[in-house]
């Protein structure tokens, strides 16, 4: 099937620098886009078409309507759009408005992160696992604050464990509350990034908004609150266990962590590893997972994470190979290492036994 839409000077700015939005509509629609001389041709299945139309529809709605697109927000909602079936452009931006406030909108960067924001809205707990970079914690604070200027919870609790502090942390000058403020830092400047400052300041001194270290939440029952527990995968399952079971009335849980990134004696079992476990199945608690390209940091954080994970999968295989490896046991330079070589031992006849280096027996098996 093929159409044409008449080229008009709103629409051209549809395309994108290079063209590069009309590039990635071809991909994720599964669409040829031709330009002519005063239109271009759109060619494909008929329902591909008939969205790839939509699109420009929706772009010039949205433009006859005072709508603007900033900072990337139109090439962010086309990347959502083609990854997820059931969104519009025009869908997404009015989404965007209604998320609006203070000194922010927020729109989701990619399908996964359109997922949260939904999953937030509809359960009153959620768990946001992933790579840092991917807009977990900035996410979450954006709709705790749109949640208290809508008026439907009285107050923020923000919590996140200060694990790096540990018996360290009394060496530290200033109050308690100074103590472990540098671990709060991030929660302090997503605020920041989103209100006034005097506004921020206001809300912390009249404890509309509170930031505190997880242990302050010991005893407490959160009512129409929304509550946000920060790298969470630096909890004990103890911790985890306390934080959850805070909920109260009219109130909602964010949990966001990174399982790579877990800074716990080896002894102890991330309590955000055993949430995945023990509430997978629980109604009414939501998991969303985010990988690298969720990411919105510049852009050689996306690389650096891949990078990081194709050198843990190739670490995971090695240990695979060499646990099921027949290959030979070789001594090393102390004599003390000892190394599977299968290339090795596919060229020998056989499979030399180890011996002393001192003596020359035999090693008994």
């Amino acid at each position: 099937m093929k159409t044409q839409i008449e080229i008009s000077p709103n629409i051209e700015t549809l395309f994108g620098t290079r063209d590069e939005n009309l590039r990635m509509l071809e991909d994720g629609l599964n669409v040829t886009i031709a330009m002519r001389s005063d239109s271009i041709e759109i060619e494909g299945a008929p329902s591909d078409v008939a969205r790839t139309q939509q699109v420009f529809a929706d772009y010039q709605h949205l433009l006859r309507n005072g709508h603007t697109f900033v900072n990337g927000d139109l090439g962010s909602m086309l990347k959502v759009l083609t990854s997820d079936g059931s969104a519009t452009l025009r869908g997404l931006a009015e989404a965007g408005k209604q998320r609006s406030f203070g000194k922010r909108t927020v729109q989701p960067k990619s399908a996964n992160q359109r997922r949260y924001l939904d999953a937030i809205e509809k359960n009153d707990m959620v768990f946001g696992i992933g790579p840092a970079g991917t807009g977990k914690t900035y996410l979450a604070v954006a709709m705790a604050i749109s949640a208290l200027a809508s008026k439907r919870v009285n107050r923020i609790v923000l919590a996140r464990p200060a694990v790096e502090a540990g018996e360290r942390l009394g060496f530290l000058p200033g109050t308690l509350q100074e103590k472990v403020d540098p671990y709060l830092r991030p929660l302090y400047d997503a605020l920041y990034d989103m209100l006034d400052p005097d506004r921020v300041d206001r809300y912390l001194e009249k404890n509309v908004i509170e930031i505190a270290p997880i242990a302050f939440m010991r005893g407490r029952t959160l009512n129409d609150a929304f509550v946000i527990l920060d790298e969470a995968q630096n909890t004990t399952s103890e911790q985890m266990k306390m934080f959850v079971t805070r909920l109260g009335f009219n109130s909602k849980a964010v949990i966001t962590g990174d399982i790579t990134q877990i800074d716990l004696p080896s002894t102890s079992r991330s309590g955000l590893v055993e949430a995945v476990d023990v509430l997978g199945e629980v109604e009414g608690i939501r998991f969303c997972h985010f990988d690298e390209g969720d990411v919105v940091r510049h852009h050689l954080v996306q690389r650096i994470v891949r990078a990081y994970e194709d050198h843990k999968g190739r670490n995971e295989q090695l240990s695979l190979d060499l646990k099921g490896s027949n290959g030979f046991l070789a001594r090393t330079n102390g004599g003390s290492q000892y190394a599977a070589n299968r290339e090795q031992s596919a060229s020998l006849p056989e499979v030399l036994p180890a011996t002393d280096a001192s003596s020359g027996n035999r090693i008994s098996e």
